[in-house]
């Protein structure tokens, strides 16, 4: 079944295939969204494998100390 014609539309993203993975919401301003779901588009990647790349890149890493 061809997921991209159900699409968000007040987000531009497609719709989860699959259901498997929890829904999470954030906030994001659309002059950092739009051109990161475009550049993920561009090299065949999906924004949330984008973003749960850099999360697990993240917590790989011990916290680091809060600033003073």
């Amino acid at each position: 079944m061809d997921f991209r014609k159900y699409e968000c539309h007040d987000q531009d993203v497609p719709r989860p295939a699959t259901g498997k993975t929890p829904n999470r919401n954030l906030r994001v301003v659309d002059e950092v969204w739009k051109p990161a779901l475009a550049k993920a588009r561009a090299e065949g990647r999906t924004l949330t494998g984008v973003i749960t790349a850099y999360l697990q890149r993240y917590i790989s890493t011990p916290p680091r100390p809060p600033k003073s």
